[in-house]
């Protein structure tokens, strides 16, 4: 890694310049990329999501399942119940006996009738939850398809960038060797304070090439002197001038 002493200011804002110009490039490949990665692992994330609400889904069709047919046997006892009592009254020696029976009667019709309840009311559960699950599949259909097209592309993009992507990481690697230890401690720190990954810009109609604020005629005229390393007063950015953003490609 390059000392202060090493180079001078110019070299010094030439050699940052041109790893914030490589880096640029790396962040534009990522870029392409775009929210994909992000995308890709919603996706996942949602089928899994699906695929549990799907087996809570099934554990209720079977509790629904499992309270009809406890409601129907329920109600299959109580008309036995009640032919039992039938026969019984044919056999009755006095009126208490006979309204005894017939009381008996009527709770068991009763139970039927609200047992019949229970099993209509389940019934249209059991429906709702099956229409539920329906929907259900359909949408992890839906998702799946989804993710299969965002893999492709993302496969697609990571084919096409990996071996730009390496080259480049190589220089960036390269480059800081280049840049003062100090030098490239600011740029790192100044490049990880913005989503844009801008740390060194260039003066852009008499503003700073990141924040836009207006850079006084003075400090444009020492900026383009190159003879110490200038930050914009807004921002903390390293600032260039025109020329020199020209002079260097990567």
């Amino acid at each position: 890694m390059a000392t202060a002493k090493d180079f001078s200011f110019e070299e010094r804002l030439t050699s940052v310049l041109t790893l914030q110009k490589i880096d640029s490039k790396i962040d534009e490949i990522k870029t392409l990329k775009g929210e994909l990665p992000m995308e890709v692992k919603d996706l996942e994330d949602e089928i899994e999501g699906l695929q549990t609400r799907l087996q809570n889904i099934d554990s209720e069709i079977n509790n629904i399942n499992n309270f009809i047919e406890a409601k129907s046997n329920a109600r299959r006892d109580a008309q036995a119940l009640i032919k039992k009592y039938e026969k019984q009254q044919d056999n009755v020696k006095n009126n208490r006996e006979f309204e005894a029976i017939n009381k008996e009667m009527e709770m068991q019709e009763l139970e039927v009738r609200l047992n019949e309840k229970h099993i209509k009311d389940a019934t249209f559960e059991l429906k709702d939850r099956t229409n539920a699950r329906l929907r259900t599949e359909d949408k992890i259909a839906d998702v799946r398809e989804a993710l299969e097209v965002k893999r492709r592309e993302l496969e697609k993009i990571t084919v096409e960038t990996e071996k730009e992507e390496a080259i480049l990481a190589e220089r960036s690697n390269a480059a800081r060797e280049k840049v003062e230890a100090r030098l490239l401690s600011a740029y790192e720190r100044i490049r990880g304070s913005y989503r844009n990954g801008l740390a060194v810009v260039p003066i852009v109609r008499d503003s700073c090439g990141g924040c836009f604020n207006v850079i006084p005629p003075q400090r444009q005229s020492e900026i383009r002197q190159h003879k110490k390393i200038i930050v914009c007063e807004h921002c903390g950015r390293v600032l260039v001038d025109t020329d020199l953003n020209d002079k260097v490609t990567v």
